[in-house]
């Protein structure tokens, strides 16, 4: 699987951005995918996750009533909606995706075979 990611950028505080992420490839089975941010200096970390059906989803505290992830799987896409964005959201933002845990989500980073290139989000005070 491949994935493209897409929609960073440089936003002021309390701004929006959404973010895009494309899969290709084995695409014909059913997988979970994530967004994942890593700070400087920070462990990588999942703010949202998405189960292969789009009805499950997981949300990190620090992003919960802020970020809203979705995906279509017709295009073989999953978006990363971010509003009241700050400072602290700046980190590069990664795609992911779970082979084993298509219906169950999982937040943690091993679970994750396959992952985006990443894109810089940059909140400005």
């Amino acid at each position: 699987v491949q994935l493209q990611a897409s929609g960073g950028g440089l936003v002021q505080a309390g701004g929006s951005l959404r973010l895009s992420c494309t899969a290709s490839g084995r695409t014909a089975s059913r997988f979970g995918m994530g967004w994942f941010r890593q700070a400087p200096g920070k462990e990588r970390e999942c703010v949202a996750a998405i189960s292969w059906s789009g009805t499950n989803t997981y949300y990190a505290d620090s992003v919960k009533g802020r970020f809203t992830i979705a995906r279509d799987k017709s295009k073989n896409t999953v978006s990363l909606q971010m509003s009241s964005l700050k400072p602290e959201d700046t980190a590069v933002y990664y795609c992911a995706v779970s082979l084993a845990y298509s219906a169950v989500l999982t937040s943690l980073r091993e679970r994750y075979n396959y992952w985006g290139q990443g894109t810089q989000v940059t909140v400005s005070s």
